[in-house]
């Protein structure tokens, strides 16, 4: 069984899971491989009329849901409610958009009789993390059911509760195992899952990846980044982009992929900066109990998280906002922003995942360039600047694979624009159409003109090369 705690109150156990044993899992995949076949028969307006039966019965939910996520994640209510929210919004996105994406295009030319049909694969495994345990989860559900799969999702024992109750309310075949790495194996190793998609960090992403690759079953990874926001020396320091970076970095305590991990501003702006990030920090960031309005910040995760955010930590740290929390009684950490550090110490060549941040100066734009560039990861990144074409320009040159400008995080996120990374930060996309067409196979039926009944004959020989 896996009891799971509140770590704002870390005495106090929210719910339990049963953990899925090799055996449970296999006899939930196999009978989701069975339903799978049912499901895919069924017309697409009928599958995507259970996306929007689900969106409705989430709506109806959203309170006591976003209290429960905010109890067994340590995310602040109003981004529980937020991410419910959003949830439900894309559930209904997909259901709109996935009649143009997955039906059948055809062409009848002088070349012949194509036609390109979008297949579903069968049972889809999802392994899933806690940071954002049901957006991160639908982003796979609502595709993977509109194209005719079933879906097995594994979430992380540490928010296991809410996507539990979400899934629930599908009229579809959505199922969920619960457990670690022995039951993610016996997920994503199983004979009959066709896709596999994760989202992680990089050790289960490896480990995802090989077993996927050991069955030859495709994936689509989003891992981990150290996103470097570079602020141009045009860029305006003003309150509302100064606020909109705090919360970019601090939103979930610091624990998101996409969170701005390293900050860049020209030598010669770097006190400015320091003094107006401070004075947003005061501004939006109030660290306590989510439950509590008023709060933004709640605590991290676990003990080793809180551990971990600890060790990035040096005397210099700046406190950051109004602390209203006791570290005794939860898993709390007082945010910080770390000014000119060592540009080679862990806090800024690796993700932090934490609520410490590293504000860094820069002298020429190769420089900082070669900087934000610099590493194996390559998931987001901003750049921050009065002129929007010289901001363009200079994304042009990130190694990521999405770069937001005069925002970062998901203020800057769109339905229409497909998320991924880059480099060591996965493969694959999702959001957008590309984020859809994950989910099926591309399978054509063509006759060639020069076969076709009552075509004349071309008198080139039996293994000849396509004409067109």
């Amino acid at each position: 069984m896996i009891e799971r705690e509140n770590p704002a109150r870390f005495a106090e156990i929210v719910g339990s899971v049963p953990v899925s044993t090799p055996d449970a899992v296999d006899e939930i995949v196999r009978r989701a491989g069975a339903e799978q076949r049912r499901w895919a028969a069924l017309p697409l307006p009928d599958r995507l009329a259970a996306l929007t039966h689900a969106a409705a019965a989430i709506e109806n939910t959203v309170d006591d849901l976003a209290t429960l996520l905010a109890r067994e994640s340590g995310k602040v209510l109003a981004d529980c409610r937020g991410e419910l929210g959003f949830a439900v919004r894309f559930l209904r996105w997909v259901a709109g958009r996935a009649i143009g994406v997955y039906a059948d295009q055809a062409v009848d030319d002088d070349l012949g009789r194509l036609v390109h049909l979008r297949k579903p694969y069968g049972v889809v495994a999802a392994v899933t993390p806690w940071n954002a345990p049901v957006i991160l989860a639908m982003l796979k559900i609502a595709p993977a059911l509109a194209a005719g799969n079933a879906i097995v999702v594994k979430p992380s024992p540490l928010a296991p509760l809410t996507i539990s109750r979400v899934a629930g309310l599908f009229d579809a075949p959505v199922r969920l195992v619960h457990g670690g790495a022995e039951t993610g194996a016996a997920l994503v190793g199983h004979e009959l899952v066709r896709k596999v998609a994760f989202t992680g960090g990089a050790a289960g992403g490896r480990a995802v990846a090989a077993l996927a690759g050991d069955r030859l079953t495709p994936s689509v990874l989003e891992l981990g980044g150290n996103d470097p926001a570079v602020f141009l020396d045009d860029a305006p320091l003003a309150d509302d982009a100064m606020d909109r970076l705090v919360m970019a970095t601090f939103a979930t305590s610091g624990q998101v992929c996409m969170a701005a991990k390293r900050l860049y501003v020209p030598e010669a702006r770097l006190d400015d900066f320091v003094a107006a990030y401070l004075t947003a920090a005061d501004r939006v960031l109030v660290t306590g109990d989510p439950l509590v309005p008023g709060v933004t910040m709640g605590p991290v995760i676990s003990a080793a998280a809180q551990r971990s955010a600890a060790a990035f930590r040096v005397p210099a740290a700046l406190d950051l906002g109004r602390f209203d929390a006791d570290p005794d009684t939860g898993y709390f950490v007082r945010p910080a922003l770390v000014v000119s550090p060592d540009p080679v110490s862990p806090l800024v060549t690796t993700e932090q995942f934490a609520p410490v941040v590293p504000v860094l100066g820069y002298r020429d734009e190769n420089a900082v360039l070669a900087a934000a560039n610099a590493g194996d990861l390559g998931l987001g990144a901003s750049v921050w600047s009065a002129d929007e074409e010289r901001a363009f320009e200079f994304a042009r040159r990130f190694e990521a694979g999405f770069t937001f400008v005069n925002t970062h995080n998901r203020t800057g996120m769109s339905l229409r624009a497909p998320f991924g990374g880059v480099k060591r930060s996965g493969w694959g996309r999702e959001y957008a159409d590309e984020g859809l067409l994950e989910y099926v196979q591309t399978c054509v039926i063509h006759a060639p003109a020069a076969f076709r009944p009552g075509a004349a004959p071309t008198g080139t020989g039996p293994s000849a090369y396509p004409a067109g």
